[in-house]
């Protein structure tokens, strides 16, 4: 019976939790599969995918000295392509009718696992490696590169520099928290409370620290001691004592405005 080939990868991201997000959920959803290089921009990319000559190129769009579609140019005929991306408004159907596999960041296990699951079958386990890199036509390819070069690096909003995803540890997993997902960041002695929606989790960042790295558009401190997504207030009140309370979309408590922050609710 003949030996399985391994399959080898490489993951190009200039945020490195994303990377060891990628990282650790191909671990779960494709064990064999063999990370031989990370990068933390595009040049590294081509540098370490031409070094190595993976199999497979997880590859961030928007990364700096090279943009992930340019990387791209330089690798598909030897790996296949697999593109991170959070523009999907107008990047998917670019896609969508093409050979090139994306992924949606932050990148679920369900998603990746039926990426890695349609790679595996487009080239079978004994397919030699040429045939991973080459899922359609390098004429295909390359006109859909264009194609995304134009959506994307023409169209896509520039990045901010701003925080965009949390980092908590629960239990033995790491979980990525997009800055979207955020209700309320409130500080509780050693730990900075992070409630979304559906979870709470802790985080060892201080609100310092959020304050110096979240978008002040987006989050708006109303206490010493927390600071709320602007777009989930619902309504301000004023309870018996005469204290400013905030009520949130989706959050059943209230959190209280101090009086050195209610001049941010000038019309109450």
């Amino acid at each position: 019976m003949a030996e399985e080939r391994v399959v080898t990868a490489l993951i190009a991201d200039d945020e490195a939790p994303m990377r060891d997000l990628l990282r650790a959920r191909l671990q779960t959803v494709w064990p064999e599969l063999r990370i031989v290089a990370e990068a933390a921009n595009g040049v590294e990319a081509v540098e370490f995918g031409k070094q190595h000559r993976p199999d497979i190129a997880f590859l961030d769009i928007r990364m700096p000295g090279l943009s992930g579609i340019e990387a791209a140019r330089q690798l598909y005929r030897q790996s296949h392509i697999v593109f991170a991306t959070a523009y999907d408004q107008y990047a998917l159907d670019a896609f969508e009718q093409g050979a090139l596999d994306y992924l949606l960041k932050p990148v679920s296990a369900e998603r990746l696992a039926a990426t890695c699951a349609r790679i595996r079958a487009r080239t079978g386990a004994s397919a030699p490696v040429s045939e991973i890199g080459q899922p359609s036509s390098s004429r295909d390819i390359g006109a859909q590169l264009a194609r995304l070069t134009e959506l994307i690096e023409n169209k896509a909003p520039a990045k901010t520099g701003y925080l965009r995803w949390i980092q908590a540890q629960v239990g033995s997993s790491l979980r990525m928290i997009s800055t979207r997902e955020v209700l309320f960041f409130q500080s509780d002695e050693k730990y900075t409370r992070v409630q979304t929606a559906g979870a709470e989790y802790l985080i060892r960042k201080t609100l310092k620290e959020l304050l110096d790295e979240l978008d002040p558009d987006e989050f708006w401190r109303i206490h010493r001691s927390t600071l709320v997504r602007v777009d989930a207030i619902a309504e301000v009140t004023r309870d018996l004592r005469g204290r400013h309370m905030l009520r949130l979309r989706n959050y059943a408590g209230e959190l209280e405005i101090s009086r050195n922050h209610t001049s941010l609710f000038q019309q109450m």
